[in-house]
């Protein structure tokens, strides 16, 4: 059965299409099991390979350049963090009428976090925390450039504030009012550090109940660290988001431009997703409440006053 279909430009793929690619370019793969891995995730297609491998193929064309980017940078990434990313194996080339490159990793054991349900969320902050702080200190010499920065997405957030006010999904008067102030925040002028460029739900696995694996690292690059800081409002409650931000020892300024950007995906995900992708669109639902919950408790560039939080729990 091919997979479900997430954009207009999408190429469907199979599991008789990974046997063939395999068959075709890794034959002592070839004979191993091959089933579907059900992801939320956007840009590829997943396939358990045999026990302890996995085949990563992309869904849309601007997808492939990741595959390039991760055989790059992976491997020598994975020797500096403290716990497991995907390291490749293998890469691909386009074959059997599929036009990308492709590749296939060692399979990570865990499952990802569910929001509201997460058995001890402090230790969880904590790991999170330690994960992104052993990344933007790792060199950054040579490393790509991660470009995220607001000023470059307010036209489309403010089309997409629009296309949810017509569909009644968002106070859009609130969320503008959240969106202009974040835009008044001051950039990042300090030296680029390495930042994972999607840290969500999905690219976090656990294993007990503890972090084990962090994977998806297509978004890997250099820049301002306010990328990473998503995480706390699309997976972690309120109650441990200050502690979160204290932790990682980052400014106020830094804090607010992660909500914003944490702000800015989840009002481009959900009219996007709003009908292809209901796990994706429930979770922008769920960033665009805490946020705007966030601005009502009060904020000084960003920052949760904890009274407030504990208050309403």
């Amino acid at each position: 059965m091919p997979t479900k279909m997430m954009h207009a430009d999408e190429l469907g793929t199979d599991v008789l299409l990974v046997r063939r690619l395999l068959a075709g370019q890794f034959p002592r793969w070839e004979a191993l099991a091959i089933r579907p891995v059900p992801s939320a995730g956007t840009d590829h297609a997943l396939y358990r390979l045999g026990d302890d491998m996995v085949v990563r193929l992309p869904r849309i064309h601007r997808a492939e350049a990741n595959v390039f980017h991760e055989q790059r940078w992976l491997p020598w990434l994975a020797l500096r963090l403290p716990v497991a990313i995907p390291v490749p194996l293998a890469m691909g080339t386009p074959a059997e009428g599929y036009p990308w490159h492709w590749s296939v990793y060692r399979w990570l054991d865990g499952e990802n976090p569910v929001i509201d349900a997460i058995a001890e969320p402090h230790v969880l902050a904590m790991e999170l925390a330690g994960f992104i702080t052993a990344l933007q200190r790792t060199d950054p010499t040579d490393g790509p450039p991660s470009d995220q920065s607001l000023a470059t997405r307010d036209a489309q957030v403010r089309k997409d504030i629009d296309a949810l006010r017509e569909l009644g999904e968002i106070d859009a008067e609130a969320v503008t009012e959240v969106w202009d102030a974040v835009l008044q925040v001051p950039g990042w002028s300090n030296p680029p550090v390495w930042l994972h460029g999607d840290f969500a739900p999905g690219n976090v696995l656990l294993v007990d109940g503890r972090l084990s694996a962090v994977i998806d690292f297509s978004g890997v690059g250099v820049g301002d660290p306010a990328g990473d800081l998503r995480i706390a409002w699309n997976l972690l409650p309120a109650s441990v988001r200050d502690d979160f931000h204290a932790a990682l020892g980052l400014d106020d300024a830094t804090w607010a431009r992660g909500r914003g950007r944490a702000l800015a995906q989840a009002l481009v995900q959900l009219p996007y997703y709003h009908e292809t992708n209901l796990e994706l669109a429930a979770q922008a639902r769920h960033v665009i409440r805490e946020i705007l919950a966030d601005h009502r408790c009060g904020t000084r560039y960003g920052a949760v006053i904890r009274s407030c939080h504990h208050a309403d729990s």
